[in-house]
C-alpha cells in the first residue's frame, strides 16, 4: 500500500513537471541561479535522507549552519521562475516536488543500501565552507536533478573605448 501511494505520487509530480516543464525549459539559468538550484538539491536530498534514516539531527545542524544560504537561494530560484512569467510559484513548488521525489525514488530504489550510503554526505556537507562549496557537492556525489535547463550566454564583456589618433589631442 505504501509503495503503490508513492508511486502516484511520483507519477502526479512527473504529470506536473510535464505541465511545467515548458515553462521552465523556456529560461536559461545564471551562474548564481545553478548554485541556488543545486544548494536545493542538495537540501532536498538530506531531507528525505533526515526523514527515511531518522538523521533529524544533522539535517537541523545543516539548515542552522547554512540558513542564510538556504534562504538566498531560495530567493534566487523565486527570482529565477518570476523571469518566465505565468504562475511562478506554482511552477517552483513544482520543481521543489519534483526534486523531493525524484530523490524519495533514489531511496527507495537503494533499499537497504539508502541510509548507509547516504549516511557520510551530512558530514561531507558541514565541512563545506560556503554555498558554493555546498552546490559543488551535487556534481561530485552525483545527486539528482531534474532541471535540464541551459546556462545563459555570457554577456560580451565591455572594451574600454578606445581613443583614436584624430581625437587624440595634439601638445
Amino acid at each position: 500500500m505504501l509503495r503503490s501511494s508513492r508511486l502516484r505520487t511520483g507519477v502526479a509530480a512527473l504529470g506536473l513537471l510535464i505541465f511545467a516543464g515548458p515553462a521552465m525549459a523556456q529560461l536559461c539559468v545564471n551562474p548564481a541561479e545553478r548554485t541556488a538550484f543545486e544548494l536545493r538539491t542538495l537540501q532536498s536530498q538530506l531531507v528525505v535522507a533526515a526523514l527515511a534514516c531518522g538523521r533529524d539531527n544533522e539535517y537541523n545542524s545543516f539548515v542552522r549552519r547554512f540558513q542564510s544560504e538556504l534562504a538566498g537561494s531560495y530567493r534566487t530560484m523565486q527570482a529565477h521562475f518570476r523571469r518566465g512569467g505565468g504562475n511562478s510559484q506554482r511552477t517552483m513548488d513544482t520543481f521543489i516536488t519534483t526534486l523531493a521525489n525524484a530523490h524519495s525514488q533514489d531511496g527507495i530504489s537503494q533499499g537497504s543500501r539508502f541510509c548507509p550510503n547516504i549516511a557520510p554526505l551530512f558530514q561531507v556537507a558541514m565541512s563545506q565552507p560556503n554555498a558554493a562549496a555546498l552546490a559543488g557537492l551535487v556534481a561530485e556525489r552525483n545527486l539528482i536533478n531534474p532541471l535540464d535547463t541551459p546556462a545563459c550566454p555570457e554577456a560580451p564583456a565591455r572594451r574600454a573605448p578606445t581613443r583614436s589618433a584624430a581625437a587624440t589631442p595634439v601638445r
